[in-house]
C-alpha cells in the first residue's frame, strides 16, 4: 500500500512539473536582498555581519572578507514567506578559497535548507534552522563528491518507508568542479515527497520530512517537537565559510494545483 502511495505521488508530481512548466517566480530579484531576512550565529536577527551577503552583478554573493576568523559563525538568508508545495530551483557556484577557521567538510560546502522554522524563532546563538538541507558541494581537482545530499539539521526522513536517523545522505550525481555553474531543484510535496534534482537529472528521493534527531545546537526546546511532519516552511541559503554565488532563486508555487488534487478525491 505505501509504494503505491509511493508511485501515486510521483505521477502526481510529474504532472505538476509539466503542468506549472515556464510559471517561475523570481525570489531573487537580481538587483537587492529585498525579501530576505539573514540570520548569522552569534548575531541579532537582520543583522548581515561583515556584509557577508551581498548583491553584485547581478548575484547574491557570500563572502567573508570582513572576517578575521569564521568562528562558526554559520548564517542563513531567509525569504519572507513560506511554502508547503513548491519546486524550487537555484543556480550556484562556489568560488575562491575557504576562509579561515572553517572545517575542513565545509569546504565547497553550502546549501539549500527547505521546511526551515521561522527565522524569528532562531536563538542567537543558534546555528543552524531546524530544517531539511539540501546539501551543495564543490569538488576538488581529483575525487568524487556529489551534490544534492540530503542532511537533516535536527530533523529525520524516511528512505523506502524506513525512518533514517543519518544525519546525511549522499544523492547519485555527478561531481562538479571548480568555477562551475550548477541548476539545483527540489520539489517539495508538504509533508511527503522531496525529490532532489541537478541539472535535470533526478539523483535522490525521500519522504515523511519530520521533527527530531540531533546536530543542531542552541535552539528553543519549544520549536523542536520532535515527531512532527514538517508539511511547511521557509526556504533559506546557507553561508558555512567557503564563498559562494546564487544567481537564480526562483519557484513554481504548487499549492493551489495539489489543494485542487485533494477537493476532487
Amino acid at each position: 500500500m505505501k509504494y503505491i502511495l509511493l508511485l501515486s505521488f510521483i505521477v502526481i508530481a510529474s504532472f505538476a512539473d509539466a503542468q506549472y512548466k515556464g510559471k517561475w517566480k523570481q525570489l531573487f530579484n537580481g538587483k537587492d536582498l529585498g525579501g530576505w531576512i539573514i540570520k548569522i550565529r552569534g548575531h541579532e536577527l537582520k543583522e548581515n555581519f561583515g556584509n557577508t551577503f551581498s548583491v553584485e552583478d547581478g548575484k547574491i554573493k557570500v563572502r567573508y572578507n570582513q572576517y578575521d576568523s569564521f568562528h562558526d559563525q554559520f548564517g542563513h538568508i531567509f525569504y519572507k514567506s513560506p511554502f508547503s508545495y513548491y519546486l524550487l530551483a537555484v543556480e550556484y557556484r562556489f568560488v575562491g578559497e575557504q576562509v579561515k577557521g572553517g572545517a575542513g567538510w565545509a569546504y565547497r560546502n553550502s546549501g539549500i535548507m527547505v521546511h526551515c522554522q521561522p527565522p524569528s524563532t532562531m536563538r542567537k546563538d543558534q546555528d543552524f534552522p531546524i530544517s531539511i538541507e539540501v546539501q551543495l558541494l564543490g569538488g576538488d581537482s581529483t575525487g568524487e563528491r556529489p551534490t544534492c545530499n540530503v542532511c537533516t539539521p535536527g530533523t529525520n526522513i524516511e528512505m523506502k518507508d524506513t525512518l533514517t536517523t543519518q544525519h546525511c545522505i549522499n544523492s547519485n550525481s555527478k561531481t562538479f568542479r571548480g568555477e562551475e555553474w550548477v541548476r539545483a531543484e527540489v520539489l517539495v510535496l508538504g509533508d511527503s515527497i522531496i525529490k532532489h534534482i541537478v541539472n535535470g537529472d533526478t539523483v535522490l528521493m525521500y519522504s515523511k520530512p519530520q521533527i527530531g534527531g540531533g546536530v543542531v545546537n542552541g535552539f528553543d526546546p519549544a520549536v523542536k517537537k520532535d515527531g512532527q511532519l514538517l508539511s511547511s516552511g521557509f526556504i533559506s541559503l546557507q553561508s558555512e565559510s567557503h564563498p559562494i554565488e546564487f544567481r537564480k532563486v526562483e519557484i513554481m508555487d504548487l499549492s493551489k494545483f495539489y489543494s485542487k488534487k485533494k477537493r476532487q478525491r
